[in-house]
């Protein structure tokens, strides 16, 4: 598959003919750069025209800070495996939305041989680590960093983390060398200036420079993306390489970019926050290994049908999506089932801090080290309330069962086709003896519950909190919950997976308009 036809497609920005890491020793401290942030500027009025009153501002100069932070940054060149470059660089990348780093794809005759790949890095400390992506090093068998002065040092890889694309690199010199200091990726905001220095398409010690366009992107490349997102240009080449406040701290490493042809830069280009390379890179420097926190739920967002199902709180802004991460499944003997969490709850906080989705209760539970003691604030029932957990350690973990908990139904004509959970379609179905419900045979087309997401080989497991096992309960349990005129609430299992769908009075009336009920045992209405 080509670039043209795959369409809209994502660079991993690649580790191209020239890199860039930075060091964190001798800590290199840019003096007299100004900040343009408008941190002092009034908040806009919440309702009503928006008048800023912020002050004039020139554009910043950043010779001075690229001046004090190009030393730390480096060159790193890598030969990796030929199997791995056929797998992730030659050709046909599979579908993997970052193509690898390579300058040029392998000729034939050249395929068994080791391919030179480069990208970007900066020293983190005086004694040689350095900091760059794990995609800039994969499969590598040699390592090399050059640093500004031209400088070329061996480098031998601490330690990895393919979930953050992160990696840790260490060189021996016989001097110490400048570095950087990490900074906080909190304290960054959108419109804020941000400066990239790394070596796009061999062009070595290039900076671009450019504006944070938004915080907190998830690009579905890890279980923990956390992007920052920049409009500076990043290209092939940038990849592991700093990106800087005007203080002269880094906030991200560059890492890749959104780019419809999978060539070059338009603007929309990520990093992963310092706070994540800080965490992860701690990590590697002691163990070689990164542990991460296990709370044992799995958990997925919540529609508006959903919320007003649950009883939750409406949001604190009209229009706004429903927040918190609603449990699917606790798994046995983890740390939530352990304090008492179960199916059906909505997680809004972690540590006082507000749960905006799933995604960030993972990212924030990943940070947190094993046997700490954590808070967390949950709706049940519509009754906010709060338990302790001492957060578990990810390695080894169970996962969340897809047989606990206990949820709600759909609509008054699904559209669905019922039959039993008999011996032979858990054979079919792949299921376990203690799997219960009734599965879903077949979805009429534009029905209330192929509205709501329900699919045939579903298992609906409980309807309005309560547990079902045969058709004519599913019928029953349905029609009492729309009785209410609330949405219903179904938990169903999917490929092992227990999940929440919900079905509003009105797609269950639509639904059933002009549609009469059945009375066999065979269809949900």
């Amino acid at each position: 598959m080509n670039d043209e036809q795959r369409g809209r497609v994502r660079n991993r920005v690649p580790a191209l003919l020239a890199g860039c890491a930075f060091f964190v020793g001798g800590v290199v401290s840019p003096l007299g750069v100004h900040s343009a942030r408008a941190d002092t500027a009034p908040e806009a009025a919440t309702v009503g025209m928006i008048k800023p009153t912020g002050t004039e501002q020139r554009i910043p100069d950043f010779v001075g800070l690229v001046k004090q932070v190009k030393p730390a940054v480096v060159s790193i060149t890598a030969m990796i495996k030929a199997s791995v470059a056929e797998s992730e660089g030659g050709g046909d990348m599979g579908g993997s939305p970052f193509p690898f780093p390579f300058p040029f794809q392998m000729m034939p005759q050249q395929s068994r041989q080791p391919v030179e790949a480069r990208g970007s890095g900066f020293l983190i400390s005086s004694d040689g680590y350095v900091v760059t992506n794990n995609h800039v090093v994969k499969g590598a068998t040699k390592v090399t960093v050059t640093l500004d002065d031209g400088t070329t040092l061996p480098a031998r890889v601490v330690g990895h983390d393919s979930k953050t694309d992160l990696a840790l690199l260490k060189v021996t010199s016989s001097q110490k060398l400048p570095f950087i200091e990490l900074g906080r990726s909190d304290d960054v905001q959108p419109g804020e200036w941000v400066i990239a220095v790394g070596n796009p398409y061999g062009l070595g010690g290039t900076v671009t420079a450019g504006i944070v366009s938004a915080r907190g992107r998830d690009i579905n490349e890890g279980p923990y993306d956390n992007f920052i997102q920049v409009d500076a240009p990043i290209n092939r080449g940038n990849s592991g390489g700093p990106l800087f406040t005007q203080d002269g701290k880094v906030v991200g490493v560059n890492t890749a970019i959104l780019s419809p042809s999978g060539g070059g830069s338009i603007g929309i280009g990520f990093a992963i926050p310092s706070d994540t390379v800080r965490s992860v890179v701690d990590q590697l420097r002691k163990s070689g290994h990164v542990v991460r926190g296990y709370l044992g739920v799995n958990a997925q967002t919540i529609s508006p049908v959903m919320a007003s199902a649950l009883n939750l709180p409406a949001p604190t802004q009209p229009g706004a999506p429903p927040a918190g991460a609603l449990v699917a499944s606790v798994a046995p003997d983890s740390p939530a089932e352990k304090a008492g969490l179960k199916t059906e709850d909505v997680v809004t906080e972690l540590n006082g801090q507000k749960v905006g989705s799933p995604h960030d209760l993972a990212v924030r539970v990943a940070d947190i080290a094993p046997g700490t003691q954590v808070t967390i604030g949950y709706i049940r029932a519509g009754k906010a309330e709060t338990t302790k957990v001492t957060v578990g350690n990810l390695s080894g973990a169970t996962p969340a069962s897809s047989t606990s908990g206990a949820p709600t139904s759909a609509g008054q004509h699904l559209g669905v086709s019922l039959v039993p959970l008999t011996q032979q379609t858990r054979q079919q179905l792949g299921l376990g003896a203690d799997v219960h419900g009734v599965v879903v045979s077949d979805v009429e087309p534009g029905s209330a519950a192929d509205q709501a997401g329900v699919r045939p080989g579903d298992v609906i497991q409980a309807v309005g909190g309560v547990n079902v096992d045969t058709p004519k309960a599913v019928v029953v349990a349905v029609h009492l919950a729309l009785a209410a005129k609330k949405p219903v609430l179904l938990r169903i299992m999917r490929e092992g997976q227990s999940l929440f769908v919900a079905v509003s009075p009105d797609q269950a009336a639509a639904s059933a308009s002009g549609d009469g009920e059945s009375d066999g045992d065979d269809d949900a209405n």
